[in-house]
């Protein structure tokens, strides 16, 4: 690329922008369309390129460089379609459209009034698209952040204050002054690391009572019986749409009809979960949902739209609770943030990106049927999977596929997690096929999530040869 330095680098990187974006895209084009065959794992790491700040600048082309020796080589599809490690989506085309859209217009999604960023409005659109996505009344309220622990920590702070005002406190203001009842029967970490950074205590939950029959789901009668007994103080109850290991469901029409009978704050974690909503065969499993006061879902799951992205939905009756937790109360250029609605005062980022455009850009192209058919090809290959491995006799499932998730284990050594280890890191270090261990009814095994929109078939048979392999490679190493 020619350079004429009669100006500075960096106004010379803006005259030669179309060359530089062009590299990027190649580069970018070479990764998409060899995803495939890219490792699913890599160790390889250059330690020998010492990271020095330059003093001079040396332009956009040299940082790409830089970047590719140093770096590119221990990029790993974690967007392709084998990588089934914790629940990691993929991006759609028209998503990363709306991603690389969002890094050019760079707006702060903020403001719904005045006459500057407008961006916000967007987020509204995109809010209305996914409740009707999720077939969720409008009676919710929502908005983007970083993930589910952000979602789950605004559904949470929220909750906080529901509850301080039912002992007349203002937590937002005052603080937490006295301890307030969370109950959960099967809390993802996320949930509990938000009662960490709320102030209520991560160890301080109540753990309810799972369901009989090898279930993560509470016990509805437990549940009640709890509610009674602490009928005389607030509670928050975090309910699951989807647990990790086995993707189970707590009872939402139960638990909808409990919340007219008891006063409760009812928070669902159904970060990948809601997505059975699209489907006609799982969506049963919310049916009771929409009772819910506040609900906590990732985008950069099942959604495939690029990393960082959640939303949370809290019902349009807590919004001036939502307000007081996060208004920006002494901030008067930003104006009166009971009187005029702005996301600042909506969730706890005050700057963010318009996190909501990629979302956008993918629903309005692929749509609902287009949603509701990635949901159900994953649905279906995570069933393809577990009969595979319920018909060989080193496998076996520690429970049901219930949706997208298959959890399973060695057969004769699921109380080993030296051998579970052992065998997962002959597996992943194929590069063809990427799963994480884990813990359930404690047994050590194996998870794996579909969730991405490239997943075929044909992913299914080579990820069962790579697992044939590993046990083979498994069994001569001991």
């Amino acid at each position: 690329m020619r350079k004429e330095y009669s100006t500075s680098v960096l106004q010379q990187d803006s005259v030669f922008i179309t060359e530089l974006l062009d590299k990027v895209k190649q580069q970018a084009l070479q990764y998409l369309h060899h995803i495939d065959e890219i490792p699913t794992s890599n160790d390889s790491w250059k330690d020998d390129i010492e990271n020095i700040l330059p003093v001079d600048s040396a332009g956009a082309e040299y940082a790409l460089g830089l970047f590719n020796n140093k770096y590119l080589s221990s990029i790993v599809a974690s967007s392709g379609p084998r990588y089934l490690g914790f629940v990691i989506g993929g991006t759609t085309p028209a998503s990363i459209m709306g991603d690389w859209l969002t890094s050019v217009y760079d707006q702060n999604s903020f403001a719904t009034t005045g006459a500057g960023d407008r961006s916000a409005l967007i987020e509204l659109d995109t809010i209305q698209l996914l409740l009707q996505l999720f077939d969720l009344p409008k009676t919710f309220l929502g908005g983007f952040v970083s993930g589910a622990t952000m979602s789950n920590f605004t559904c949470l702070a929220v909750a906080r204050q529901w509850a301080g005002k039912m002992q007349q406190l203002d937590i937002a203001k005052d603080g937490v002054t006295k301890k307030i009842k969370v109950l959960s029967a099967t809390p993802h970490s996320s949930s509990v690391k938000s009662l960490s950074m709320l102030g209520l205590g991560s160890a301080n939950f109540i753990k309810l009572k799972t369901a009989d029959g090898n279930r993560e789901a509470v016990d509805i009668t437990f549940l009640e019986e709890t509610l009674q007994a602490f009928s005389n103080e607030p509670c928050i109850f975090i309910s699951s749409g989807g647990t990790v290991n086995t993707v189970d469901f707590d009872d939402m029409q139960a638990i909808a009809l409990l919340k007219t009978k008891y006063h409760f704050w009812w928070h669902i974690d159904a970060a990948f979960g809601a997505y059975a909503a699209c489907t006609s065969t799982h969506k049963h499993l919310l049916n009771g949902w929409e009772y819910a006061d506040s609900i906590a879902i990732d985008c950069h799951k099942w959604l495939n739209v690029p990393y960082d992205s959640a939303v949370f939905f809290v019902k349009d009756e807590h919004k001036m609770l939502q307000v007081e937790t996060f208004q920006n109360s002494n901030a008067p250029y930003l104006g009166d943030p009971m009187a005029d609605f702005t996301f600042m005062n909506f969730l706890p980022e005050n700057s963010r990106r318009l996190r909501a455009l990629p979302a956008w850009f993918s629903l309005m192209a692929y749509g609902k049927k287009g949603y509701a058919d990635i949901v159900e090809n994953n649905i279906r290959l995570a069933q393809l999977l577990g009969k595979l491995i319920d018909g060989h006799q080193a496998f076996e499932q520690m429970a049901p596929v219930r949706l997208n998730t298959v959890c399973f284990t060695l057969s004769n050594y699921k109380h080993s997690s030296h051998k579970i280890k052992l065998f997962l890191s002959l597996l992943n270090e194929s590069g063809k096929v990427f799963m994480t261990p884990t813990l359930y009814n404690n047994s050590f095994g194996i998870r794996a999530a579909f969730v991405n929109w490239r997943s075929t078939e044909k992913d299914v048979q080579i990820i069962w040869n790579e697992l044939l392999n590993a046990l083979e490679a498994f069994d001569h190493s001991h």
